[in-house]
């Protein structure tokens, strides 16, 4: 089916990405439509119906921050909102601000073709449906193509299986079933503290322990915690502290209400540093991480500490001696902090259980799947009569890739990204005009608050494409030496932290074949937004426009 109008903007994907830059679309009155692949709006969390998901944003920065008529008619429930929560939040938002008539549900984008005469591109849909738009904006998600192993023998298990992130609508029956979970990010560690109290048994795959640390999750309902003006214990905050929130965050590393501890490791006595470590730990969420010493990152020594500090916390928590070698080892297995570590409520208490068993696959790899079970090299068949598989995403570029989206002129942008991914300030890439995309390679992703950066971006393309409207152009694409210079900047960020060593997903080599390389951004909010409005005041500098 052929659509004749000629949108200013398609915009592929209806989370937080798709819908803030929607909504600067149509208040700044360009013609703009999303496509979404799943049957309604809100992106991640649309997919993420696993038991236990929610997110590790605390209030209030975990939404559409410069939409006021929506934050100030919603009041989430939770410091860390659930999966239910958010899609709450997500009707809210449908419903006051007419979002669905703009998107069209259940398609998704296959191929994307520039016309290098017209500068439109034609994109095509699984759906046969057919749109034209001047411009392309990727809004996929950073973690959207899900990863299964080629685990041998995976079609002849006779039991269910299950992808964390394509779990029923309907839900599962978990109760007295023997459950085995492949995995332990976040997603791993989420549904083993909510199943672990349900299941007859469990058995646990890791290939490395998850650096767990304190969610501290309130509820709304609790009892206020009475604290002396310096505590470090969480309050919810009011609604009208909001806006001076919202204000601060793009000054913060991380994009989140608190910043890294102001005074340098180095600076401070061995006690005056476990102070920190012990506040931020009680402060929860991600404190631990992001709030303490920004040294952590690149300083072997604070990392050490650090890391000690976390394990003797956590391996106080641990009854059994081989698990508390297994989720805690004495001597760090990767550098802290160089994998997004997980928040946990009882993650901990579920795998103290008695009916909870974990498997190093590191040292016991799996063989293969049998028709009752998983076979590991040391233990055999263990049976079980449902398997999930929180394998994670290829992420950052992933979601991007799963497009076939060809320039116009014979090349598309996998070719271009066969040897490496290139980029002019995470938002693009030479040879290919008219495209942009949000939240995905060489922002700051996954090292800030989700809609702190996309918000920054958000608010940058749709200035970008405004002043190309009334300048009357139609044609931009970024420069190669541009995006060469941008591209060895966020490498050089990468290769000066202790962040390298670690085989993560942020450098791709959680997906075999892919290229071990830097996909995040990791020089901070505050220098990237620097970065994007130098860029802007210097007449949009790296950019060739016509």
């Amino acid at each position: 089916m052929e659509n004749d109008q000629v949108l200013d903007a398609l915009i592929i994907g209806a989370g937080f990405s798709g819908l803030n830059m929607l909504l600067n679309f149509r208040k700044l009155g360009f013609s703009s439509k999303i496509y979404e692949n799943g049957s309604y709006l809100g992106g991640t969390w649309f997919w993420n119906r696993y038991p236990g998901a929610r997110v590790d944003s605390d209030l209030p920065v975990y939404q559409l921050m410069q939409e006021k008529e929506i934050w100030n008619s919603f009041d989430f429930k939770e410091r860390f909102p659930s999966r239910q929560e958010l899609m709450r939040y997500f009707r809210h938002l449908d419903k006051t601000l007419g979002l669905s008539k703009y998107i069209i549900y259940n398609t998704f984008v296959t191929s994307a073709d520039f016309d290098d005469g017209e500068n439109i591109w034609h994109i095509k849909t699984d759906t046969d449906l057919s749109t034209s738009a001047r411009y392309l904006i990727l809004c996929t998600g950073f973690q959207s193509k899900r990863y299964t192993p080629p685990f041998k023998g995976l079609d002849t298990f006779k039991g269910e299986w299950y992808h964390s992130n394509a779990w029923p609508e309907e839900g599962l029956n978990l109760v007295k079933k023997r459950v085995a979970i492949v995995g332990t990010g976040a997603s791993g560690v989420q549904i083993i503290q909510e199943i672990g109290t349900q299941v007859a048994h469990l058995t646990v795959y890791q290939r490395s322990p998850a650096y767990c640390i304190p969610m501290r999750q309130r509820s709304f309902n609790d009892e206020p915690i009475v604290t002396s003006s310096n505590s470090s214990e969480w309050q919810f905050p009011n609604k009208i502290e909001y806006e001076s929130i919202f204000n601060k965050i793009k000054s913060t590393f991380s994009g989140f209400a608190t910043d890294f501890y102001p005074e340098k490791f180095d600076n401070l006595s061995a006690t005056e540093r476990q102070k920190v470590y012990e506040d931020s730990w009680t402060h929860g969420g991600c404190a631990f991480w992001l709030f303490a010493f920004s040294e952590l990152f690149t300083n072997q020594e604070a990392n050490d500490e650090a890391y000690a500090f976390w394990a003797e916390k956590i391996r106080a928590r641990i009854h059994h001696p081989i698990k508390k070698d297994l989720l805690a080892p004495l001597k760090p297995i990767y550098a802290w902090g160089s994998k997004r570590p997980c928040l946990e409520i009882s993650y901990y208490d579920v795998l103290n259980q008695t009916n909870v068993d974990i498997i190093d696959v590191s040292s016991s790899p799996i063989i293969e799947f049998t028709e009752n079970g998983i076979k590991t090299k040391t233990e055999g068949v263990v049976p079980a009569d449902i398997v999930i598989l929180a394998t994670g995403f290829d992420a950052l570029t992933g979601g991007i890739l799963d497009i076939n989206i060809s320039n116009g002129k014979g090349n598309s942008i996998k070719e271009k990204w066969r040897k490496g991914t290139k980029s002019y300030l995470g938002v693009c890439a030479s040879d290919f005009p008219n495209l942009f995309w949000v939240y995905g390679p060489h922002g700051p992703a996954d090292f800030s608050n989700a809609p702190t950066s996309i918000g920054i971006q958000c608010d940058w393309i749709a200035n970008l494409l405004l002043k190309m409207q009334k300048t009357g152009q139609t044609r931009i694409v970024a420069n190669e030496n541009a995006e060469e210079i941008w591209t060895k900047h966020v490498q050089d960020l990468w290769k000066s932290s202790l962040l390298p060593a670690t085989d993560s997903w942020y450098q791709g080599s959680n997906i075999p074949g892919k290229i071990k390389e830097a996909l995040c951004y990791i020089g901070g909010v505050p220098s990237y937004n620097g970065k994007l409005n130098s860029c802007r005041d210097n007449d949009y500098e790296g950019f060739t426009s016509a």
